[in-house]
């Protein structure tokens, strides 16, 4: 998983509550287990007419938009099924951190072991931050997860929570196998004391 350290990028303002995980990937697109390849079909139904074009109006479609980073909304974003497609399909668009007021519980959770960062900021800030990445890619925004802030174009540093293990597994790099590897040392080891003790487990053992 890529770590998360600083980001500078350019935010899509997306001045909706309750963006829900099928309005973020559509169910017809659930029958790949890859994580790849699912950033054209982010936003599908907003992003696309019935005949495939582009709808000019959606911000995704838009310049400097199309190259977006990071996404800002409003409240109960992420609500829905529990698809982990959605934070895939964000992350192969470009994603890399959501700003919102709150965040679905389960799409929070799946954000964090994708290496996408969901701040959580009141509604006041992310309708600022709104009206500052309406200014394009002459504005964009900075999210520093080791200072835990959010940076406005004019300087203005803007401070978050985050889970400190969360945090952690982030900036590393690590997802739920490579948290686990972290104690690879420690697994080794009690795995040579378990098959010096229970030789049989493993198939060391004498046979009858």
């Amino acid at each position: 998983m890529q770590p998360f350290t600083t980001l500078t990028g350019i935010a899509a303002p997306l001045p909706l509550a309750n963006v829900d995980t099928d309005m973020i990937i559509p169910a017809r697109f659930l029958k790949t287990i890859a994580r790849t390849g699912l950033g054209k079909s982010a936003f599908a139904n907003m992003r696309y007419a019935p005949d495939g074009s582009e709808k000019p109006d959606f911000v995704l479609n838009q310049e400097p938009y199309r190259k977006a980073e990071i996404l800002i909304a409003f409240e109960n974003f992420g609500c829905g099924s529990s698809r982990e497609h959605a934070p895939w399909a964000l992350l192969d668009f470009g994603i890399r951190c959501v700003i919102a007021p709150d965040f679905a519980d389960i799409f929070h959770n799946n954000c964090f072991k994708n290496g996408i960062l969901p701040v959580r900021l009141p509604h006041a800030v992310c309708e600022k931050l709104m009206e500052d990445a309406k200014l394009g890619g002459n504005a964009r925004l900075t999210v520093d997860l080791a200072r835990q802030v959010v940076i406005r174009p004019d300087g203005e540093e803007i401070s978050f929570n985050v889970d400190p293990l969360r945090k952690h597994l982030l900036l590393n790099g690590l997802d739920d196998i490579g948290q686990t590897m972290e104690h690879a040392s420690a697994i080794d080891a009690f795995e040579t004391r378990k098959r010096a003790a229970q030789p049989w487990m493993f198939g060391t053992g004498t046979t009858l």
